[in-house]
């Protein structure tokens, strides 16, 4: 046993968590209320036990992290995701203790509480020291979960972590782990226990299952009552959570009642708790309905619970968990069918109808229930007739009769009601069906409803309890036939009494009419529906009994029987299957005498057209005025259309309909064409003003339904017909309609239709989902988008064509409507909800590429749409109009309220409740209006204006000139994204994310808040608001927890929760800092960061400074996430890598952040641990299962594999150059020795361990796999001529030109159409022939895009790799043959891959030459040190292989001139450095036997480049040509000189000089130093040329001094120079030239010897013509006269001149030939 006293720091530690152990809020206190405060605790918590989100290693108290997993495995096994059965398995089994001790509870103890106040106590075979704070707070733990001392202590010592990761006091987080833990046992044992008894799971696995199960029980080796001490202690566990909760309310209520302040904690952790144990009491209820499901429980353990029972005084949110075991034991030991006996089964029948008296519950309903249910499977065994009893001595006539008595007893006291409730009310309302709801309410009456709390179950307990009333459905319908004959005979003779005036005592009027039978036919419509496969047994087998209850419950119904049996049809008819089964029971009842009597024996679908058609032509004939309104329940009315329920069997005949039409293909296509019952001239006039709100919403949802599956024709069908409804005007509406208004009948019908319409939710409601089905897109749209979803004509007859007065109504009156149409919340977020449909589709189903298309491309597309015109198509579509009410005042202020619900009630929703999905569509709206909003503005609202001519009535705010407008002045949208991301809802957190992506990376959104004095900007406003309403923290941890890892993510793949969320997120922090990268941003605040005025920086005691921040957990991501499984990168998990370190790129390159990330970075060692993941790419690679060899790999997902790869290679290699720059600037030498060890392939860990890994050679592998690009077929002839420049972007900064894959499809869509439409296409062959040739075009621009995308990503990584190189070269610290070692070995890696390149002239080539330039630049090649080791002769070869190498790439056809420019400055270096005369090596390789091999073609290259070329390249070009020519000089060969007279480039060279004077002159002045050079250059080359005789003799017939005579040079004032435009320094810039060509001249006079006469003449006149210049340059020299002196680099330039001319006089004998010839001095001309 380890024993340690802790330390007096550790034991402070202890303390100083413990001092906020109180239950209050410490000094960090929220500006929040207690309410809101709740939200983040729950979002919590939902991220851990839903298992939304995958988390990651978290060091979380007692075992806590082992049993999330558990849990995880669990619900991925439920779902079908979990690949590892054996893992699973194994970690049951190592909790098996953990199950089996799952409900003891030892409580608070003296002797545990003395050893506490002693100061040491023992936690995990560790001794610790206390003081009195930690004790206090240990006993108030105690306390709070009546828990044992020592176990309290413990927890408070596990939970010191969790309070940092909760923000919570030690306390708090003790609590929310002790019930967690408890948690999370109770639902994997509920999951194991269902699995166990699941039929279709596999046998081993079952068996596997049933042993865990046996070993937790302590059955399989011990006795089988250990069963039922463990469902036992299960019971007392329920009751004592019923104890702890009531204790619980006690307490706040008391504290409440003593006006004492509630603390928020306090608050919190009360609510906590509450919830917490209710789930707890919840899964026991599911455990012991498993337990007894699986026949581990015992007939004493019913006794026991049945005893239990009246002790539960009322009902409350928890009772209800109760049901299923108490069904499930009803089953278990009433039914013949689970083994019992027939005398136990009597036993238990008799202490049950005894109980009803002695021992009466207080809940009498749910008695009565139990009480219902018992005798439904009790009566199984009574089935069969025998000769004699079974007992002896019992007359089973009179048994079976008082069982019927008791049953109708157990009815009067509440059973059905009671079933009922539970039925309808454990589900949460989350679609809303007030038909119904009505249903349901007239059939309970004043039945009291439960608690809300009771819709908060879980799912699957309520399956497992819909599961148990489905037993008792069966068993009531097969073992009480009697009883339900009796039910039908019962009631219809009371109907029959009420309705022909006979008194009776207790039934007088149908509302005191039993109902049992309807009652019941409703339950079984809740616990069937939704559930196909149980449904599926009423229509197997016609012989069973469930189908014969189904016919017998269909003949001789009365009114409400026929709402409740429609009810019972529709809940079993979900599918296609069973809904076309259905659809045919209906058929079948149906005959020709049903059609035409009123009501037939059976209800089929003869009797449902004829009283639909009844109704319908009542309503007809009655005026509008004098129609009495339908009652839906009370007492009969002479009024009525027939009889009181009348309205609610047309709402289920409706429903029936519309169901049964939308699941079934067959049955929707036989209603639209049958022959007599006219579908849309029925419904609508069922929708009738006049006719109940209810009825007709549920007509208008009848033809929503018929809608399934629309085409357009069938859309314009329904457009016209309900147009006409909305429009007819009739007697009685034009009587009510308002005098004096300017308006026709038609308009005005129109808007009492509207108005009516809006008067309720219901039919407010259905229409607008009518709306949003009518402009949704029909099964016959191919994706183009390019019909108007309405007729052209729609309306024109009457108004202006068109569906706006549709879209005014939807947003005027129902949206925006003041005051709302509803006050309910679930009503109006439904409503609001479908609003937003119906917006979210109008925007969706508009094409804006159309409009491009028209302007940019070819085709015709007016012609090749399905509308009769592009400008009808903008004019009309609904888009238009939707975005001008997105920019009303109005809408926008409903549309921000949809935006802002309670965050504390979206985090416990589920993802289909009405709270979620109106948040879910504001953000998609939103995310539309963003996306469109530059076409609406730019494009449509002009057009829209002009052409209608003023008449259309404008909507929108004017001011608003964006959507980021509005949203400036409602930044608590901001808050709510943010806070909406981490509530563990997967849906709504990436659609959250993508809008605040795109706010977040707006500029406008992100201005910096500038104080009115000017002052320095306080901060980002966004991050401003943030931290304004205190949730920064909350959201920052909301982000760290969905970024942790967690490798059941690489079991789930690509479906799991956690990547889905990883990468979404990473997606909006990666795109936000692109965005806006050198400005402080919500991202920046969200990764950690302190954003003060422009600048960021790290808090002292915040997360990034204790190492736990966003940042850090990217950091983690990138450096531990793997790229994939079984030896293969997969797609899935290397985009997750690749985003991280796009972040981290982001961050380290940006100047504001640039300096903390590289810090973090670096005490991380990321670099290290980074090189030591590197791999090797090679051709057998295995990417996302094919290799790049395989000719399908750039068709697929493997190509984005391996660009991905690279990019996470780049941005480590860009990140390796910047720690590299940033170590050498910083002088740290053992740093930057560490770096370099690795780059070189041995990485040092810091405890001195030596770890190989992969060379930043080896990282240039990417470059030496191919990939085949695919060979296109030719085009059909319908595409040749066709023009996709439109779709190309030529501005996409990620791959240069990118294929924007959508527009080809387009295009390709309206050609087809464009075609078609002109009746080339008729052949059946030519349309197929057609259709494959677009799809491989497609497939063709795809792949192309891939290319792209893939040469775009490699050539950055080169970039960056050889950047790379080049510094880790630079920065070594060896000596000079260690650094040409080094050379030598990346030369040797990279002129490989030069010289294949290089052929090609492609990008990479050039990027390599510069890396080989640099390479050269690090080697002293003139270092007499090399000669003397072992790498002289191959570096002489290698270097000579280079300059061979760059030499031929000179010669590529249509090269690229900057790569040929790096080529130059390669081979100069080269002959400038080497191949010397020093260098005795150097002459075993010819190098003008090597460039004349190379062919006269290069050398004409060259000579164009140093003449025509741009920028540098033309003096590389001629410093390559005079290195060349002198070391044909020093190999003593003429070629160079040949081959420049060959090509005339030396009289070019001689005629340059000519226009110097000119150029310098005209030219700007930044380009004056290039131009120099390039002079110089050029002169230098003539130098060299000159100084061998035919060079010499080339360059005096060339007419030197003629053009030196020309130029003006010489002619000027030497002490003013040249007019240069550039005037810094002009006299030495002149000088210099002079020199230059003085240095010529000198040549040219020596190499031609001082026999050649001519040129001593021809010098001779140069120094006449010139001799005031040469004069004035010996005076300056000599220091005589104004020009004398100078700078020195003049004065060095006038030296040499002196010197120059001294030797040409000499040469020429200038002096005697002036004395003789007495030369007259020239005046000196002046040069301006």
């Amino acid at each position: 046993m380890r024993h340690h006293k802790a330390s007096l720091s550790t034991a402070t530690s202890v303390v100083n968590r413990s001092e906020t152990l109180s239950l209050t809020v410490d000094g960090q206190k929220r500006k929040t209320s207690a309410f809101a405060a709740q939200v983040f605790l729950y979002a919590f918590l939902e991220l851990i036990s839903k298992a939304v989100y995958s988390h990651g290693p978290m060091e979380v108290s007692g075992g806590l992290e082992s049993l999330r997993a558990l849990h995880q495995d669990l619900i991925a096994l439920e779902d079908g995701q979990l690949r590892n059965i054996d893992k699973l398995c194994g970690e049951l089994r190592a909790h098996i203790e953990a199950f089996k001790n799952l409900l003891d509870r030892p409580s608070k103890s003296d002797t545990s509480r003395k050893k506490l106040q002693s100061g040491t106590i023992q936690i995990d075979e560790s001794d610790y020291a206390v003081n009195e704070e930690f004790q206090e707070s240990s006993i108030q733990l105690a306390d709070a979960l009546d828990l044992d001392e020592l176990r309290a202590a413990k927890l408070l010592v596990d939970a010191q972590s969790d309070a940092e990761l909760l923000g919570r006091s030690t306390i708090v987080s003790a609590v929310i782990s002790y019930h967690e833990r408890r948690q999370f046992l109770l639902e994997s044992l509920r999951m194991l226990l269902r699995n166990a008894e699941n039929p279709d799971c596999e046998d081993f696995l079952r068996q596997e299952y049933l042993d865990l199960v046996g070993e937790i029980l302590e059955i399989k080796d011990g006795p089988a009552r250990n069963g039922s001490l463990f469902t036992r202690k299960c019971y007392k566990a329920m009751a004592d959570i019923e104890s702890w909760i009531q204790d619980l309310a006690e307490r706040y209520q008391g504290t409440l009642a003593l006006g004492q302040p509630i603390a928020l904690e306090y608050d919190e952790m009360m609510g906590f708790q509450q919830s917490s144990l209710a789930q707890q009491h919840e899964s026991l209820g599911a455990i012991v309905t498993y337990l007894v499901k699986g026949n581990y429980t015992s007939i004493e353990d019913f006794f026991k619970l049945l005893d239990h029972m009246p002790t539960i005084e009322r009902w409350s949110h928890i009772t209800v968990h109760y049901v299923p075991s108490i069904a499930a034991f009803t089953s278990q030991y009433g039914s013949p069918d689970n083994g019992g006996s027939l005398r136990e089964a009597r036993m238990l029948h008799k202490r049950i109808m005894d109980g009803r008296d002695s021992s009466p519950w207080a809940l009498r309903d749910f008695q009565a229930a139990m009480i219902s249910w018992w005798l439904a499977e009790y009566s199984g065994w009574y089935l069969e007739q025998r000769l004699g009893s079974p007992v002896q001595g019992v007359d089973l006539e009179a048994e079976a009769g008082a069982r019927s008595d008791a049953f109708f007893q157990a009815l009067k006291d509440g059973a059905f009601h009671c079933t009922l409730v539970i039925c309808s009310q454990v589900y949460p309302d989350e679609t809303y069906d007030p038909a119904r709801n009505g249903l349901t309410e007239y059939l309970l009456r004043e039945t009291p409803h439960l608690p809300t709390q009771v819709t908060g179950t879980n799912a699957l307990f309520r399956d497992l309890l819909t599961e148990q009333i489905e037993s008792f459905v069966n068993a009531f319908i097969s073992n009480m036939p009697d009883t339900l004959r009796q039910f039908q005979i019962t009631e219809d003779d009371q109907r029959k009494k009420i309705l022909g005036g006979i008194p009776s005592q207790a039934r007088n009027t149908l509302y005191d009419q039993d109902l049992h039978l309807e009652r019941f036919l409703v339950i079984i419509a809740y616990t069937f529906d939704q559930r196909t496969e149980a449904a599926e047994a009423f229509w197997e087998d016609p012989d069973s009994n469930l189908y014969g209850f189904l016919q017998w419950a269909s003949k001789r119904q009365s009114t409400p029987r026929v709402g409740a049996f429609c009810e019972l049809l529709r809940s079993i008819s979900h599918g296609e299957e069973c809904a076309t089964a259905a659809h045919k029971f209906l058929l079948e009842q149906s005959n020709t005498k049903a059609i035409r009597l009123r009501r037939s024996s059976s209800l089929n679908w003869g009797q449902i057209f004829s009283e639909l058609n009844l109704y319908a032509a009542k309503i007809r004939e009655t005026p509008t005025s004098s129609r009495p309104p339908i009652r839906y329940g009370g007492k009969p009315n002479a009024g009525d259309i027939d009889e009181p329920e009348s309205a609610v069997m047309l709402e289920c005949y409706l429903r029936l309909m519309a169901h049964i039409s939308k699941e079934s293909s067959e049955a929707r296509s036989w209603l639209w064409t049958h022959e007599t019952f006219k579908l849309l001239d029925v419904l609508f006039t069922l929708a009738d003003v006049s006719v109940p709100p209810r009825l007709q919403a549920c007509a208008i949802a009848t033809v929503s339904a018929v809608l399934t599956n629309k085409t357009l024709e069938t859309s314009f069908l329904v457009w016209n017909a309900m147009d006409q409804w909305a429009s007819s005007p009739n007697s009685s509406v034009l009587a009510m309609s308002r005098a004096g208004k300017p308006m026709t009948p038609m308009i005005c019908m129109e808007e009492i239709t509207f108005e009516a319409l809006s008067k309720t939710f219901d039919q407010a409601n259905e229409f607008t989902r009518l709306l949003q089905i009518l402009v949704s897109p029909g099964t016959d749209d191919i994706g183009l988008h390019d019909a108007l979803p309405f007729p052209e004509q729609l309306g024109s007859s009457y108004r202006m064509p068109g569906i706006e007065p549709y879209i005014d109504f939807v947003f005027a009156k129902i949206f925006a409507a003041k005051p709302p149409i509803v006050d309910d919340p679930t009503q109006s977020r439904l409503l609001t909800n479908n609003v937003l449909n119906l917006a979210a589709t109008c925007l969706a189903v508009f094409n804006e590429n159309l409009v491009i298309l028209a302007n940019r491309s070819s085709i015709d597309v007016d012609t090749a749409i399905e509308a009769s015109s592009l400008d009808a198509y903008a004019r009309l579509h609904p888009f238009s109009r939707v975005m001008e009410w997105m920019f009303n005042d109005g809408v926008l202020a409903v549309l921000f309220a949809a935006s802002n619900q309670d965050l504390n009630a979206v985090a416990a929703a589920s993802p289909s409740s009405p709270i979620v999905l109106t948040v879910l569509g504001t953000i998609e709206v939103m995310n539309r209006i963003l996306d469109l909003q530059s076409t609406f503005f730019e494009i449509l609202r002009p057009l829209v204006k002009l052409q209608t001519n003023g008449h259309r009535h404008p909507v929108h705010n004017p001011t608003l000139a964006s959507f980021e407008d509005s949203v400036a002045t409602n930044l608590d949208l901001v808050v709510n994204l943010s806070l909406y991301s981490g509530l563990g809802n997967q849906e709504l957190a990436i659609n959250s994310l993508k809008l605040l992506e795109k706010l977040s990376s707006s500029r406008r959104l992100n201005a910096s808040l500038t104080l009115a004095s000017r002052q320095q900007p306080s901060g980002n406003r966004l991050v401003g608001v943030l931290e304004q309403h205190g949730d920064l923290e909350r959201v920052r941890t909301s982000f760290i927890l969905g970024m942790q890892y967690d490798e059941r993510e690489l079991d789930l793949g690509p479906g799991a929760p956690g990547w889905t969320i990883k990468s979404v997120m990473l997606d909006f922090l990666s795109h936000c800092l692109a965005a806006l990268p050198d400005r402080p941003n919500l991202a920046h605040a969200i990764l950690g960061f302190a954003c003060t005025g422009a600048t960021l920086s790290i808090e002292p005691d915040g997360s990034f400074a204790r190492g736990s921040s966003l940042f850090h957990s990217v950091v983690r991501i990138a450096a531990e996430y793997p790229d994939g499984l079984d030896n293969a990168i997969q797609l899935w998990s290397s985009s997750v890598r690749q985003k991280a370190m796009r972040v981290l790129s982001i961050l380290q390159a940006s100047p504001l952040t640039s300096a903390l990330a590289m810090a973090e970075l670096r005490a991380a060692d990321f670099l290290f641990v980074m090189f030591l993941r590197q791999a090797v790419i090679t051709s057998d690679t295995n990417l996302d299962g094919l290799s790049i060899q395989d000719e399908n790999f750039v068709q697929t997902d493997s190509a984005l594999v391996l660009e991905q790869y690279l990019d996470q290679r780049c941005v480590l290699l860009e990140y390796t150059s910047s720690e590299l720059r940033l170590v050498a600037t910083e002088g740290a030498p053992t740093l930057k020795a560490r770096v370099l060890s690795t780059l070189f392939g041995s990485t040092t860990m810091l405890d001195g361990t030596q770890l190989p890994n992969v060379t930043v050679f080896e990282l240039l592998d990417f470059l030496g796999v191919d990939f085949a690009a695919p060979i296109f077929s030719p085009l059909s002839r319908l595409f040749t001529e066709m023009d996709f420049t439109v779709a190309f972007d030529p501005y996409n900064g990620t791959a240069g030109e990118a294929t924007q894959t959508h527009l080809v499809e387009q295009l390709l869509a309206l050609k087809l159409n464009e075609v078609r439409k002109s009746g080339y296409l008729d052949d059946a062959q030519e349309q197929e022939k057609a259709l494959l040739d677009a799809e491989a075009l497609v497939a063709f621009f795809r792949t192309q895009k891939t290319l792209r995308s893939l040469g775009y990503v490699r050539l950055r990584t080169l970039k960056a790799w050889s950047n790379l190189l080049a510094l880790a070269i630079g920065h070594c610290d060896l000596d000079q043959v260690g650094r040409a070692s080094l050379v030598l070995q990346a030369l040797q890696t990279v002129m490989p891959q030069l010289e294949r390149y290089a052929l090609e002239s492609s990008t990479e080539a050039l990027i390599l030459a510069k890396l080989v330039q640099a390479l050269l630049f690090h080697v002293d090649l003139k270092s007499s040190v090399l000669d003397q080791t072992k790498v002289a002769d191959l570096a002489d070869d290698r270097f000579f292989n280079i300059f061979r190498t760059c030499l031929r790439a000179t010669n590529v056809p249509e090269g690229d001139i900057n790569l040929r420019e790096v080529l130059y400055n390669i081979c100069f270096r080269y002959l400038t450095s080497i191949a010397q005369p020093s260098s005795l090596k150097s002459y075993q390789h010819n190098i003008s036997q090597t460039v004349k091999a190379s062919g006269k073609k290069t050398i004409d290259i060259i000579c164009d480049d140093a003449y025509g070329g741009t920028g540098t390249c033309r003096a590389s070009a001629v410093l390559f040509l005079e290195a060349l020519t002198a070391t044909a000089v020093i190999e003593k060969s003429n070629y160079m000189v040949e081959s420049l007279a060959r090509t005339n480039f030396i009289l070019v060279l001689v005629e340059a000089i000519r226009d110097i004077s000119n150029e310098l002159r005209d030219s700007v002045p930044q380009d004056i130093p290039l131009l120099l050079s390039y002079y110089n250059s050029k002169l230098s080359l003539l130098l060299t040329i000159s100084q061998t005789r035919p060079g010499a003799t080339q360059v005096i017939n060339a007419g030197l001094f003629q053009t030196i005579r020309y130029s003006d040079l010489f002619s000027v004032d030497p002490d003013l120079g040249i007019s240069i435009a550039d005037t810094h320094n002009t006299l030495s810039k002149y000088y210099r030239l002079l020199l230059a060509v003085i240095r010529v001249i000198a040549a040219v006079l020596i190499s031609r010897g001082a026999q050649n006469q001519q040129t001593i003449e021809q010098t001779k006149q140069f120094l006449a013509e010139n001799r005031t210049l040469v004069v004035s340059v010996f005076k300056r020299q000599a220091g005589i006269g104004a020009g004398s002196g100078g700078e020195d680099s003049t004065m060095d330039s006038v030296d040499e001149l002196v010197e120059l001319f001294v030797l040409l006089m000499t040469s020429t004998e200038f002096i005697d030939f002036e004395d003789q010839q007495g030369t007259k001095r020239q005046r000196r001309k002046a040069f301006t």
